[in-house]
Order: structure tokens, then sequence, then C-alpha cells
């Protein structure tokens, strides 16, 4: 299949931001597409080359592709780095430098899309004396070969910077568009019943976004439809793989069941105002656990090997080693998927320690046998998925919690079951509540016993309760060019807190701002900002502090980061404040003042 085909593609899903349309150009593609080529068309519609879950990362910098293009199109670098600082995307300064370029090289040919796959998978496998020049001559191969619209996209992917609007749902229901007819054994143009026809996009215009390629009044209809989505999403659920649910689906190859190795999304909570909220979607009794404030770990094993994934999927076994012969000896099953929560705890007061702390280990790479006793951890079990050949994620929530107790060994400060408290009693599990936030934790988990764990999904079978933040005031003091579609727009957001006289930086925001123009958009908070530039080094301008944006955020860690000591984590804007000049922002005293409150 040649690259021009999918990269046509590419500039079509770019065009338009309307799901539906999205859904119809992929589809298309996919009937196309023959089935040696199905996996590889399937990753780089993602804009990757391996599963989600896969160790392997193309690990190419800005940098080495700003001297990849600078070499591929006999451009100085430096005249690459200006032009990307003018667009803010490299595939389009490649696109444009290919365009100029006077001479085309002898050896161009066409582009494949196996070519480029395969190009592309082998660069992590790179290793030792000459590795950058390897990876220099695998990528440049590529872009001697391609059409300026081709090198965009080659660019793009290789920084896994691909930003052609294709979300999860848009595959799976693309794969549903274009195979479908040939799961039920029929042609769209046959007769079965009654006429069944892909309708156009017209035709579902006036239907919602889970309507179908079969037309509601007629045979087979939205029942079909909705079966089979939900067989594609259970597929996806068991493999995190759209290109082996594709592979499946097309040549009606049977994922029969999880396969322990291959991480799964977790299942998510809904936030939970109050207590009455969450009897209003749980119903009574509910199961209550202690939220604990680590890090989301799944485990798996098979046989002898063990294999550890974070809540993006990706494998940390290694920087946890010494705690696998724990979970060896403390999980009785020779096979299993668990959900738990790793959190640390200081070795001198016993005490849990913030997530902040353990994520260092996540991210750690050296020295980790020193880490480990620096900070030992504690295991916190609260689900079980897979045990033994049988898959368990469809039983309900209390059968998988006695399931679960019956299968874990507790060790204290090691390895232990999530606290619980099964009741319908407002005021025991307010008492419970309590409780948990004395101990550091969070706040709760309520979860409907009934429920099975549902996947990648925020459900109202698990809700989680904590007690609110009060917003902050802070000022933006700089901020950065975006990529892609955001070239043109400030994109992330430097804040500052006050020290007397000064500006402190405590984290950068960029959520909870729209595309679309509006009070609270990038457009608006661009052309307001513009007014304020100081300087710009690179991408990043420094902005003279003027404009105060009220954040909400889950909480504030002591950081090294920051010149205030704090960030705050996953902030979000809710508004900005016209009425608030940079004397009336809260300043550092208060933000050590909710720190301690929220500690305590």
């Amino acid at each position: 299949m040649e690259y021009s085909i999918l990269v046509k593609a590419y500039q079509e899903l770019e065009s338009t931001t309307k799901r539906l349309e999205k859904t119809k150009i992929i589809s298309e593609l996919l009937k196309k597409t023959n089935k040696e080529n199905i996996k590889e068309v399937i990753y780089l519609l993602q804009g990757r080359v391996f599963p989600p879950w896969d160790e392997r990362k193309l690990g190419m910098s800005s940098r080495l592709m700003l001297k990849i293009i600078s070499l591929s199109t006999g451009t100085n670098v430096n005249k690459v780095e200006k032009d990307w600082s003018k667009k803010g995307d490299l595939g389009k300064v490649a696109e444009e430098l290919i365009k100029n370029k006077k001479q085309k090289t002898l050896f161009s040919s066409k582009l494949s899309v196996q070519k480029v796959f395969t190009n592309l998978v082998k660069l992590p496998e790179l290793q030792g004396s000459g590795t950058v020049s390897k990876k220099i001559q695998l990528v440049s191969e590529l872009l001697t070969s391609a059409t300026p619209e081709e090198a965009r996209f080659i660019t793009r992917t290789v920084l896994e910077e691909l930003r052609i609007g294709v979300a999860q749902g848009t595959i799976r229901d693309s794969i549903v568009w274009a195979y479908l007819p040939t799961v039920l054994g029929i042609n769209t143009e046959e007769k079965h019943g009654k006429s069944l026809k892909v309708n156009s996009l017209d035709d579902l215009k006036n239907l919602n976004e889970y309507d179908t390629i079969i037309p509601k009044d007629e045979i087979l209809g939205r029942q079909i439809y909705n079966s089979f989505i939900n067989k594609v999403q259970h597929l996806y659920n068991l493999t995190n793989d759209f290109a082996q649910v594709a592979e499946s689906i097309r040549e009606n190859k049977p994922i029969s069941k999880l396969k322990v190795g291959i991480p799964i999304n977790p299942m998510l909570a809904i936030k939970a105002a109050d207590l009455d909220e969450a009897f209003k979607h749980l119903g009574k009794p509910i199961l209550c656990e202690f939220k604990i404030d680590g890090f989301r770990a799944q485990w798996h094993k098979d046989g002898k090997d063990i294999k550890l994934f974070t809540r993006r999927l990706e494998n940390v076994t290694n920087q946890f080693k010494e705690i696998i012969p724990l979970v060896e000896k403390h999980v009785n099953a020779k096979n299993f998927i668990i959900d738990t929560e790793i959190v640390g705890y200081d070795p001198k007061t016993n005490k849990y320690l913030p997530f902040q702390n353990i994520s260092q280990r996540i991210k750690r790479k050296y020295n980790l046998e020193k880490k480990s006793k620096e900070l030992p951890i504690e295991i916190n079990v609260f689900d079980i998925l897979y045990k033994d050949g049988e898959v368990l994620m469809d039983l309900p929530q209390k059968e998988r919690r006695r399931i679960l107790e019956e299968t874990i060994k507790p060790l204290k400060r090691k390895i232990v079951t999530v606290k619980k408290l099964i009741s319908s009693d407002k005021k025991e599990i307010e008492k419970f509540y309590k409780e948990s936030l004395r101990k550091g934790n969070e706040g709760l988990m309520l979860k409907n016993l009934k429920k099975p764990y549902t996947p990648g999904r925020r459900v109202a079978g698990w809700m989680k309760m904590k007690p609110v933040n009060e917003s902050l005031d802070l000022i933006i003091t700089s901020a950065i060019w975006g990529d892609g579609k955001r070239a043109k727009w400030l994109s992330s957001f430097t804040v500052s807190c006050r020290e007397k006289n000064k500006f402190l930086e405590i984290g950068k925001v960029g959520t909870g701002i729209a595309e679309k123009e509006g009070e609270l958009s990038f457009p608006n908070l661009t052309r307001e900002l513009k007014k304020y530039i100081i300087n710009q080094k690179g991408k990043k301008v420094f902005i003279k502090p003027n404009i105060v944006l009220e954040i909400e955020y889950d909480e504030i860690q002591k950081s090294p980061n920051y010149d205030s000591g704090f960030a705050l984590r996953f902030p979000r804007v809710t508004k900005i404040r016209h009425d608030l000049g940079p004397n009336s922002i809260n300043n550092l005293e208060k933000i050590k003042s909710i720190y301690k409150k929220q500690n305590k």
C-alpha cells in the first residue's frame, strides 16, 4: 500500500473536527487496506508503531529531528530552527523545505506504508556505537524519498505528535463501519430481509454518534450495531491494541480472553459531591475503601514472569524489583492480574508520603537500590481481574472483593488489601471517611457491589469522595507557543504566586481552556497576552505579569522545579479574573497555609 494513500487520509482527518466525518474517512481507508498492512495502518493512524503498552519508544528528540531535516534538505540547521520557531510544527517545516528543495536525490522512490513502518520500528532496536548516525540514516532515507506532504507526517510520527484528532472512540467506530457487513456475511448491496446499506453522512445527521451504518428502521438495525460496538470495545479492553482488534474482526480470528502481560486500561471513578449523591448513583449498601494517595499499579504474573504497569500502561517493573519476591509470596495464584495502589512511607515516622515522593521512583532509572531503601513502599490491593486462567472482571464487585481477600496473604507495611467498609449508614461512612483523612489518605472510594470491572471508563459503578480545595488566583508570567493546530496560539501557561515584590512560579496549566473562540479560550488568551510579551526565547515567551487566572487543582505538592518550592497537581483554569490585578493574587504564605492544612 502506498504511503501517499495514508497521507491523503491524514490530510482529510486534519481538515475536519467532526467525529462522524473522521469515522467515515478512516472506515473507507480500512476497507481498501489489505490484510498485510492493516496492523501498520491502524498504528500509524494513532501516530505510533507499537501498541501503547509496549516498552519500546522511538526516542527521537526535536533537536535530532532538526538535524535530520537539515541533512535531508541541505538547509542550514539555524534556518530550520528559525522556521520551527515561527511555525511551531517541525512537520510543516519539513514539508516546506522539501517543497523548496532544488534537486531530488537520485535514489528517491515512492514510499510504501510498510517501508515507513519498517524503518521506524528499527529505531528503538539500535544500540551501541554509531546509534545516532544509524537513526539519522533511517529517518533521512524516508524524508529524501518523501513528497512534501509525506515529509510532514513522517516528521510528526517520528516525534509522536501526529495531531490529526483521532481518538480511541473514532478508531473503534471506524472498525465497526468498515467491517460490520463482512462480519454479518453480507454485501452492502444484497438483500437480507430488508435492504442493508451503508449510510452516508447525510443519512446520519439525525442520529446520535453511536447510530450506525445500518438505519435504525431496517432489519437488525441499532441492536446489531450496538452489539458489534460492544464486541469491538470488549476486544480492545482485552488487548489495549486496536491493530490486533482490527485483524481479529477482519480475519474472523477470535480473541478469547485476557492475556496476562498485556495491561488493561484501569476502571476510573467519577466524583461524588457528597454521600447523598453517591447513594443516588450506587444504591445501598455500598463498598467504601480508603482512597490512597499513591500511584495506580497493575500487576501481571504468568508463571515466574511478573510485570508492573502504571495507569498510563508504562512498564515500570525494573523500578520496583525489590518487591517482586513479596508479590510472588503473598499473592496466592500462579497467574493473576491485580489492581493496586502503591504508596511510599517514611521509614522513621511510618507515615504515608504524598504521591510526588513515589513518582520519583517511577521516573528513576539509576541508583534504584539506594532509592528503594530511602523510600520503602506498601502495596495496597483493591481488585482482582484474573486468576489462574479465569477472567474475573465481569463478576460483581462484591464477588471480586471476596476472591481478592482469599488470594492476598497480607503483611503489614508490605502488601495489604485496602481497608474497607460495607454499609448503608451515612454516619458510619462519614466516620470511616474521617478516619481515612486522618491517616493521610485522599478520602474514600465508593463502589456499587453489583457492578463488573469496566476498563478505561469513568462510570457510576465507582465514585470518589474527597475534600474540595479552595481555588487559587495566580498570574501568568510565561507561556509557550503550541504545536500542530495550536501552533498559532500560546497554549501552556506558567502561573505564579506573589512574595512581596516578586512573582514565584508554581506550575504550568493548559487544561480547562477551549480551542474555539470564547472568553476562556486559547485564541482570546493569546490576543490578550501578546500585549504583555517582554521577551522570547525559542518557543517560550516571557510575560509582564498582568493577567490573573482562577485555578482549581487536586493538591499542592512540594517541588524543586519551581522557585516557589511548590507545584499544583492536576491544575485546571476555571476563569479569567478581570477584577484582579498583580497585587491581588494569592501569596506564598497562602500557598504554605493550604499545604499545611491539606497535610493535616
